[in-house]
């Protein structure tokens, strides 16, 4: 990596004192996006290395990192309790469970960005500990609002307050020296492109990727799989995935990576079924290698020194480890149409019983202890096995449940055991940060009102995914008799499926857009689904609107709550339309939005030209969308989508189109792919 020309694109090292061996910029095999930094604006160097304060101490080594006063700090990965991160204790520790709003996540990043400009990378795959500006040195500043709290007041007491003179505290434990690397703006949205650019470019996932996803029940066997699949369809349900949970292999935990010949006899068989019907398989499984596994004794000498679930560790960091477990996929899997892995249980645990995950003392034979390779594990796990589907030109979009710095170029979409509603919302405001991907899920709902609002999220997440692995039969059918095993059904439960599919058809016209956000994902760094902070920082209005997200440049999501009936929405700067009703609010201020049980708040930008598809159930390959143009005010520039095969790697060559619609109602094709995958059959004028 050329240092000379990450600086010259905005990216900069301080090097503080001896980094360690094992780091996530050490360790990375995608490089940086040179060309796609070099499109982004110039920017001033924001830090000198004199401007940072390092020491090493006993427990490692400490940086203080200066900050203006008012600036706002956001990122630190997937943070589901919380999206502004000013004046807290942030403990960058993979942890499954975190109880409370302390830092630890599926996937904490050591990378924050703040409203003054500017991102930071602490490069240690270490339980960094990070005071984002909650204290001030003795003698060096004061609080903005001084006073005495009142006796006895505690609320008073606690309150947060303003501090002058603050510094971004690191704490790196067992390091004596970190590399910190700061990505100009000159605001908090460029910054994170920087970064993401940095990790290689986000992520292009192959356009079935993107439709709905269903998980069946890890207690079906073949016929069980087959007759739901079959019912989807026969209610014209949206569904590009079927994934299979842990009740497909003979060995789940640890995992045998074998059909179970009780459930699934004839393996090749049904996977030919589920195919011929247009679903793309996906599995479950995780990292953990039971002795009845093909590879285990070739990976004996390349894992750790403890066991999970009885399974071997393989150390993926190793050649040789990768080699072995990738290889094995691509010829058992891959090869036979698997288009996707669910990588579960590669993060770690504080309250799960036993503790499943190793120990942080644990050892590997690559030199990484248990608690780097707690950090480095989900980032590991996806790299090998993404390198079957690019051996073979095809991309792929998967799951995973652990994720850390560098993870942008990554197709996985995060999820969670945990369920609250709230949390999950949050996860989609919060992740867009870090490079990350995440799917509030949909597993069950306490009331048809509840799941439908969960699903209208997700249907408007980066992922849309209901993962019913302890339901025979769809959630929305359930609600019908009140059990999961019926098989027979009451009429209320197709005004339920009805509803659902409502919302994922509007997922399914959205496609081309979702579709060309990831292409500037990729090409742009651009995260597809953004806080409102992110694209106007200085509205302090934004500064902690976690439940609202940009999907898109052009539209903006405000999810309900079961319970609710209408919502305040903060709209930003300019006027803003309804999608359903068509009504026009002005931005710059909040607005009371109702919103019936089968509607999410949906709010299209003024001046759009907004490339809405005619919704098919499934991508099939060759699939063509006829694609309304709708006009939504007075446009104010053109609308692009990105057009190529939607399956493989040729983009990368220059196999792809950017079809613009113009605001005088043309459409320009430019670009190296030679078919036609979106026919503009309509221009549609919404206003104006």
């Amino acid at each position: 990596m050329n240092l000379d020309q990450l600086v010259a694109r905005g990216v900069w090292r301080i090097r503080l004192g001896e980094p360690e061996q094992f780091t996530p910029v050490g360790m990375r095999e995608i490089p940086p996006d040179l060309t796609g930094l070099e499109n982004l604006p110039a920017v001033a160097a924001r830090f000198a290395p004199g401007d940072l304060r390092f020491k090493t101490t006993a427990r490692g080594c400490v940086v203080e990192i200066p900050m203006v006063d008012g600036e706002q700090i956001y990122g630190f990965g997937l943070q589901l309790k919380s999206l502004n991160q000013t004046a807290k204790k942030r403990t960058i520790r993979v942890n499954s469970d975190p109880l409370a709003d302390t830092g630890d996540s599926h996937a904490p990043v050591p990378f924050y960005v703040s409203t003054a400009g500017y991102g930071i990378l602490i490069d240690t795959l270490r339980y960094a500990m990070v005071n984002t500006g909650s204290h001030v040195k003795v003698g060096q500043g004061t609080p903005a609002s001084g006073g005495s709290a009142p006796s006895g007041n505690v609320n008073e007491l606690y309150k947060a307050r303003e501090l002058q003179g603050r510094y971004c505290v690191v704490d790196v434990p067992v390091a004596k020296g970190v590399d910190i690397y700061v990505f100009g703006g000159p605001d908090l949205r460029t910054a994170v492109q920087r970064y993401n650019l940095f990790s290689g470019g986000g992520c292009l996932p192959p356009l079935w990727g993107l439709g709905v996803w269903y998980r069946g029940s890890t207690h079906h066997n073949a016929d069980g799989i087959m007759g739901l699949a079959k019912q989807l369809r026969d209610d014209r349900m949206p569904c590009d995935v079927f994934g299979l949970e842990p009740g497909w292999q003979s060995q789940a935990y640890s995992c045998s990576y074998r059909w179970s010949s009780e459930r699934f006899p004839q393996p090749d068989e049904f996977l030919k079924n589920l195919q011929s019907l247009g679903y793309r398989p996906n599995l479950w499984e995780h990292v953990f290698v039971h002795p009845t596994a093909e590879i285990y004794e070739a990976l004996k000498p390349v894992s750790g020194d403890y066991e999970v679930w009885g399974g071997l560790i393989p150390d993926l960091s190793l050649p040789k480890a990768r080699e072995i477990f990738a290889g094995f996929h691509d010829r058992e899997f891959v090869a036979k149409g698997i288009s996707g892995f669910k990588l579960d249980e590669c993060d770690n645990s504080d309250i799960t019983p036993w503790f499943w995950s190793f120990p942080e003392a644990a050892e590997f034979p690559s030199g990484l202890d248990g608690e780097q390779m707690h950090s480095a594990l989900g980032p590991l796990y996806q790299r090998t096995l993404l390198a079957p589907y690019r051996q073979r030109n095809q991309r792929t979009f998967c799951q995973v449940r652990a994720n850390h710095a560098l993870a942008a170029p990554y197709p996985f979409a995060l999820y969670s055991d945990l369920y609250d509603h709230r949390d999950f919302v949050r996860g989609v405001t919060t992740a867009g940060f870090s490079g990350l991907l995440w799917s509030p899920e949909v597993r069950e709902g306490a009331s048809v009102e509840d799941l439908l609002r969960r699903i209208q999220a997700v249907a408007l997440s980066p992922h849309a995914l209901i993962n019913a692995w302890y339901i025979k039969n769809p959630p929305w059918k359930q609600f019908a008799t009140g059990q999961n095993n019926a098989d027979e059904f009451l009429p209320e439960a197709d005004a339920v499926t009805d509803a659902v599919r409502k919302v994922f058809e509007v997922r399914m016209q959205l496609l081309p857009y979702l579709y060309t956000a990831f292409a500037r994902y990729r090409f742009e760094g651009l995260p597809v689904c953004r806080a409102l902070v992110m694209d106007y920082p200085d509205d302090v209005n934004t500064h902690k609107r976690d439940d609202e997200w940009l999907l898109g440049d052009r539209l903006l999501v405000a999810p309900l709550f079961a319970g609710q009936t209408e919502r305040e929405v903060y709209l930003p700067a300019g006027d803003w339309y309804c999608w359903w009703t068509k009504q026009k609010y002005p931005g710059g201020q909040v607005h009371k939005v109702a919103a019936e049980v089968d509607t999410i708040p949906l709010f299209v930008k003024t001046g759009t030209i907004l490339p809405v598809a005619a919704p098919v159930q499934f991508v099939a390959p060759g699939t063509v969308f006829d694609i309304t143009a709708q006009v939504w005010g007075t446009p104010s520039e053109p609308a692009r989508l990105f057009e190529d095969d939607f399956e493989t790697f040729d983009f990368e060559r220059g196999a792809f189109n950017w079809v613009e619609l113009t605001t005088d109602r043309r459409v320009i094709r430019q670009g190296g792919f030679a078919g036609e995958r979106y026919r503009i059959v309509k221009w549609e004028t919404m206003f104006g």
